[in-house]
């Protein structure tokens, strides 16, 4: 090839060589800043169109587990209430026992009424004011109530609880007008009492099992996101002993390149040693 002055091929194929190796490295850095192997669409298309519907099952994963933590919490505030009940029934039991004692005077039977007394509109008055967020928990009100604790739509993603089902009130668990005035009265108590508190553990036992249910469902959902945040990383996540030794071979080709191109550059002085 003849010496030229007006165009240096070497220097322009030197030059495309660097800037290719320029942009590796660049995107390489990008790569390693981000944390992520497709930082554009042009590096993986399909690899981050999976990525994408994978964060956001993931994402929606971590909401439905939030929806099943707030639902045992709903659970446990109704179940609060009736352990209180259960306490208080248990009392007015223990009450009616002792009132029906010869034992004791009518006066003191009156006493004892009053506590008895008492307790009943507490019973009642829990009743009426447990709720979650608004939403009466043991007056057996409303219909049943859904919670999502899937990704995705459908019935298989919900739980449902009937909270209608729960009326602790002390007109529902029998012992509403009931007192301890007189002997009869008080023994005759027991058999309401004894079904109230057979009534008071079935409402426990149902805020119980779905308590169960529900931290089973989350316990399910930590799997799914680990997995799913797996399938995601390794799709998605940069390799970065891979990406390093990229970025160390392309510093040597682009520091070789640079090199090179200062001595191609000095090609075309060459020909002015042909000018006098």
């Amino acid at each position: 090839m003849g010496l030229r002055i007006n165009t240096n091929i070497a220097s322009q194929e030197v030059q495309k060589n660097v800037r290719a190796t320029s942009a590796t490295q660049e995107a390489e850095f990008a790569k390693l800043s981000s944390g992520k192997r497709i930082t554009k669409s042009a590096d993986d298309a399909a690899g981050l169109a999976i990525a994408k519907k994978l964060e956001a099952e993931t994402r929606g994963l971590r909401m439905a587990s939030r929806n099943a933590n707030d639902a045992i919490s709903l659970v446990q505030v109704a179940e609060g209430g009736l352990n209180e009940t259960s306490n208080i029934l248990t009392r007015l039991r223990e009450l009616s026992i002792q009132a029906g004692s010869d034992t004791v005077g009518d006066a003191e039977r009156g006493y004892l009424s009053l506590e008895y007394e008492q307790l009943v509109q507490e019973a009642d008055r829990i009743s009426k004011t447990t709720n979650f967020n608004g939403r009466s928990l043991l007056q057996g009100e409303g219909s049943t109530m859904s919670f999502q604790v899937g990704a995705q739509a459908g019935e298989d993603n919900r739980i449902e609880f009937d909270a209608g089902a729960t009326d602790a009130s002390a007109e529902n668990l029998g012992v509403s007008g009931t007192n301890l005035r007189d002997k009869d009265g008080a023994l005759d108590n027991l058999k309401l009492i004894d079904s109230a508190i057979e009534k008071v553990s079935g409402f426990r036992a149902n805020f119980g099992s779905i308590q169960s249910r529900l931290q089973t469902s989350i316990n399910n959902l930590d799997v799914a996101v680990v997995n799913q945040e797996a399938a995601r990383s390794r799709i998605e996540d940069v390799d970065v002993a891979d990406s390093t030794a990229k970025v160390a071979s392309q510093s040597i080709k682009n520091a070789a390149g640079t090199a090179v191109l200062s001595q191609a550059n000095q090609l075309g002085s060459n020909a002015l040693r042909l000018i006098g």
